[in-house]
């Protein structure tokens, strides 16, 4: 699978970029929140991807950030949401707002979004209330939010609670000299640091 893409940007819209990777053109469907980060055209670019394999097509979504592809595959995951209606929230709100919806329980505000309802909304409510939150990536992380999200999304995988995770990569963050804060290096780390308050 594709997880991120370096290359030239060939093409942009609000929609959509063309990523031209040695010589092979990727088209990559983006949100608004990407489309505002995108350098001019013919200069590099370099993109978070998530991979979508159906039985007719390969689709590629392209983030400027790790956090909010993560906030994609969670919301994929939501019965109903497919890859056009996750861009629509990301392009209508950015990440830490959509997570302090989830955790305050705001239908309101999530049904303001294009494409989704109040029946929508509250399904997005139970079924990531709990899972997200705007404690997990924040505003210490600076710069490293990618490097962040992708290390807190790996240690939830293998088992991990999600404050936990947050608390130790984000301390991690506050004590590691900027050149340290990879996302193996914080994944490494934090294993150790997991695994002692078992």
């Amino acid at each position: 699978m594709i997880g991120r893409l370096s290359g030239i940007l060939l093409e942009r819209d609000f929609s959509s970029c063309l990523i031209d990777v040695n010589g092979v053109g990727y088209e990559v469907a983006i949100p608004l929140s990407t489309f505002d980060k995108l350098p001019l055209e013919n200069e590099r670019v370099s993109l978070f991807i998530h991979t979508q394999v159906r039985e007719d097509a390969i689709t590629l979504f392209g983030f400027y950030s790790g956090e909010e592809r993560e906030l994609f595959r969670k919301l994929i995951d939501v019965s109903g949401i497919g890859g056009k209606l996750a861009l629509n929230v990301l392009s209508s709100m950015p990440v830490s707002g959509f997570c302090a919806a989830i955790d305050a329980g705001d239908v309101k505000a999530l049904s303001r979004i294009s494409g989704i309802g109040k029946r929508t909304a509250e399904r997005l409510l139970v079924e990531l209330k709990g899972r997200i939150g705007s404690s997990v990536i924040t505003a210490s992380a600076g710069n490293h939010s990618g490097e962040v999200a992708d290390a807190c999304s790996a240690l939830e995988q293998l088992g991990f609670k999600r404050d936990a995770v947050s608390k130790v990569i984000n301390a991690l963050v506050s004590e590691l000299p900027e050149n340290e804060c990879t996302a193996e290096n914080l994944l490494r780390k934090a294993l150790g640091r997991l695994n002692s308050i078992k």
